[in-house]
């Protein structure tokens, strides 16, 4: 006579092997830090493209300053609430935060704002694109996500 063959008592949550190599404490330090450094680098970007190569000032410094904190500023409060967005406004709020800097960096070279708005727009539009196909990807039907 045949039987079933007895169960184990542990529950196994996946099967696949954990990806995440990093310890919750390198996560913490990671989503400081990473905020940080890129608004130091958009920044000095910033204030680079405005002097053309000229001599460094306070008012160069000071918006070089400034421009890193609004940066890092921004990049926070997006990505705390972006998380809770369904992939369209999650694509759309990234998409537009790109588009943005990448619109003001390029008008810091002295070009017409036409042709740095139409920049940011082309960008913004490109990283909508992407970043929609992303999360489109990442997600079930119901919008959750699943990685």
């Amino acid at each position: 006579m045949a039987h079933a063959a007895p169960a184990s008592r542990r529950r196994t949550t996946s099967t696949r092997p954990s990806t995440d190599v990093l310890s919750p404490r390198a996560h913490r330090v990671a989503s400081v830090a990473v905020p940080v450094g890129l608004g130091l680098i958009y920044g000095y970007w910033v204030a680079a493209d405005r002097r053309a190569g000229g001599e460094i000032t306070g008012w160069n410094l000071l918006l070089g300053f400034v421009s890193a904190v609004v940066f890092i500023l921004l990049f926070v409060a997006i990505r705390a609430v972006s998380g809770q967005m369904r992939r369209e406004m999650h694509a759309i709020m990234w998409a537009a935060f790109t588009g943005c800097a990448v619109g003001f960096l390029y008008s810091q070279t002295g070009h017409s704002v036409v042709r740095s708005s139409l920049m940011g727009l082309a960008f913004g539009a490109a990283c909508f694109v992407v970043l929609f196909y992303r999360y489109y990807t990442h997600e079930d039907a119901e919008g959750r996500r699943t990685s």
